[in-house]
C-alpha cells in the first residue's frame, strides 16, 4: 500500500469515527428541540409551577440553577486558578507535589454522588447549613475543583518559559511576571477548564439533591441559607415522581437546560476567542 493511499485510508477511519460520535449527538440534541419547542413560551420560563408542577413555569428551577452556578464559580474559580499557579509557578517538582497532582487527579474521578454524600455530612450536618443554596455550592464547588486546577495548570504551563525570563530580567518580581505575563497568556486555556467544571456543576443532579434540591418549591429563594429548585432535579422529579406529567413539559424542561448549557459554551468560546487573539505567541 503506497503512503497516499494509506494517509487517504487513515483520513476515512477518523472521519468516520468522528461521525459515528458526533451524529448521534446531533440526533439527541435536534430531538429535544423539536419535542420540546411546543412548551417553551416566555410563561414557561417565567412562570411559578402550579397543579403539582403539571403546569406553569420553571423560574424557580431556572433561579436555583443561576445560583447554584454562581455560587460554584464563587468557590471553585479562585481556590482553583490559585492552587493551579501554586503547583505550576512555585511548587518543586518532589514527592509532595507529584502527590498532590495524584490526588487531584483521583477526585477528578470520584462520582457525583460521593460529593454529595460528603457535602451532606459536612455542610448539611456538621457545619449546620442545612439544606441550602450555600451547602450545595459549597459541594458542588469541591467537586469542580480538579478539572479547574488541572486544566489551568496545563494553560500556564503551555506559556512558553522565555515570557518568565524576559520579565525577569526586566526587573519584573516573580508575582508581577505571573500577574502581567503569564496569567493573559494563559487566559483562553484557564477560560476552557473554568466552563467545562461549571458546565458539569450546572447539569449536576447527584450533589444538590443531598445539599440544595427542593422536590417542589413554587417560590424564589431569599437567603443563601434556602433551599432551592434546580434544573437538572426538577426535570429528574418531574420524568419519574410526578405522574401524569405532560411529556412536553419535560422535553421543554430539558430543552432550557441544554439552552443554558449551550449559552456558557457560546460565552466561553467568544471569551476564549478574544483573548487568544491578543496572544503573542
Amino acid at each position: 500500500m503506497s503512503r497516499q493511499l494509506a494517509q487517504r485510508v487513515a483520513f476515512g477511519l477518523m472521519t468516520l469515527a468522528a461521525a459515528v460520535v458526533i451524529l448521534p449527538i446531533f440526533y439527541v440534541i435536534g430531538y429535544i428541540v423539536v419535542e420540546g419547542m411546543g412548551a417553551v413560551s416566555w410563561g414557561f420560563i417565567a412562570e411559578m409551577p402550579r397543579d403539582g408542577m403539571r403546569a406553569g413555569g420553571v423560574l424557580p428551577a431556572i433561579v436555583g440553577t443561576l445560583l447554584l452556578t454562581a455560587g460554584t464559580a464563587i468557590v471553585a474559580v479562585p481556590i482553583g486558578i490559585g492552587g493551579a499557579i501554586y503547583l505550576s509557578e512555585y511548587a518543586k517538582d518532589n514527592a509532595r507535589t507529584r502527590a498532590i497532582r495524584v490526588a487531584i487527579i483521583n477526585l477528578a474521578g470520584i462520582p457525583s454522588v460521593v460529593f454529595g454524600l460528603f457535602g451532606l455530612g459536612l455542610f448539611v450536618i456538621f457545619l449546620n447549613f442545612g439544606t441550602s443554596i450555600l451547602a450545595g455550592s459549597l459541594t458542588l464547588g469541591i467537586m469542580t475543583l480538579p478539572v479547574i486546577i488541572s486544566t489551568a495548570e496545563e494553560a500556564l504551563r503551555a506559556v512558553p518559559q522565555s515570557f518568565r525570563l524576559v520579565s525577569t530580567s526586566l526587573g519584573g518580581t516573580r508575582w508581577q511576571t505571573i500577574r502581567r505575563v503569564v496569567l493573559p497568556q494563559a487566559l483562553p486555556g484557564i477560560i476552557t477548564g473554568v466552563i467545562l467544571g461549571i458546565e458539569r456543576a450546572a447539569g449536576e443532579t447527584a450533589p444538590i439533591l443531598f445539599t440544595a434540591a427542593a422536590f417542589f418549591l413554587p417560590r424564589l429563594p431569599s437567603s443563601i441559607f434556602d433551599q432551592t429548585m434546580a434544573l437538572p432535579y426538577h426535570l429528574y422529579v418531574i420524568s419519574t415522581q410526578v405522574p401524569g406529567m405532560p411529556i412536553r413539559i419535560q422535553y421543554g424542561t430539558a430543552l432550557v437546560l441544554l439552552v443554558f448549557v449551550l449559552s456558557m459554551n457560546l460565552v466561553a468560546t467568544l471569551m476564549r476567542r478574544h483573548y487568544r487573539q491578543k496572544r503573542v505567541w
